[in-house]
């Protein structure tokens, strides 16, 4: 307990400055979060090809680095950087066709590299457009979460399934209540008190169930290659990803809902 509080307090006094300035010093803290899940992901399916991992380093750069300068939700996925991105690791293959750098590991390692490259950078971009969007999201998460655990701890009776048995259906439900109450109460109180409360309620729960998703997606990575943490970057806390399983779902869902809020 004592070491998850004070990994706690450290990771915070690092990042909620670098937050609340934005500009480059949060553009270097959220590349360095994004190198550091997709090392997470490298370690579990390509441990020891060590020019396969800084291929997909640059390439995460290369995306979230195109998406800094672009600047635009709807820009986040250029098609020419995606091209020269596939075409990088299509010599990659060909390079690597004498060794076990199997067709599946290829597009496995492009999903990867989309998939965290997207998610940090539309990080960025939430959090260029309005630092109360991004607390916002954030909020959901972190109340979500907690409550779920809270809750579960107490009343948790049913669980939910076998890929991650400490979660119980009393414990989801009150996070995904508590979660949506606190965070439409900070809207409203904070960021636009004239939206339409029912369209509120309904993407903060949604995004609120999103996160569970996340954090229940990541916890079958998890269970099937028999880790419980996916580093341990941050005693008690494990890694990057075990912290930001539901906030990557939560954000890549909020892009969606921008138009109405």
């Amino acid at each position: 307990m004592k070491k998850r509080l004070i990994s706690a307090i450290v990771a915070l006094i690092i990042a909620v400055p670098l937050v609340y300035f934005g500009g480059i010093p949060f553009y270097l803290l959220a590349l360095v979060l994004g190198l550091i899940a997709i090392k997470e992901i490298l370690d579990l399916i390509e441990k020891d090809d060590y020019l396969i991992r800084m291929i997909s380093y640059v390439n995460f750069l290369f995306l979230v680095g195109s998406s800094i300068v672009q600047n635009d939700l709807s820009k986040i996925l250029d098609r020419n950087v995606l091209g020269i991105v596939f075409l990088i690791y299509g010599v990659l293959f060909l390079l690597k066709h004498k060794s076990n750098f199997k067709v599946e590991k290829f597009f496995c390692l492009i999903g990867i590299t989309l998939f965290l490259s997207t998610s940090f950078s539309t990080l960025i971009v939430i959090r260029n457009m309005s630092l109360l969007y991004f607390i916002y999201i954030f909020l959901i998460t972190i109340m979500t979460d907690t409550f779920a655990h809270s809750i579960g701890t107490l009343f948790g009776r049913h669980k939910i399934n076998e890929i991650s048995p400490n979660k119980s259906w009393e414990g989801c439900l009150g996070g995904a209540f508590f979660g949506t109450l606190i965070s439409v109460l900070f809207y409203l109180i904070v960021i636009n008190q004239d939206i339409n409360i029912l369209l509120l309620i309904f993407i903060t729960l949604f995004l609120s169930i999103v996160g569970q998703l996340g954090d229940l997606f990541f916890s079958q990575i998890k269970r099937q290659y028999g880790i419980k943490d996916f580093s341990n970057l941050m005693p008690g806390h494990g890694g990057i990803l075990d912290r930001f399983d539901s906030i990557i779902f939560v954000t890549l869902a909020f892009i969606y809902f921008i138009n109405f809020l």
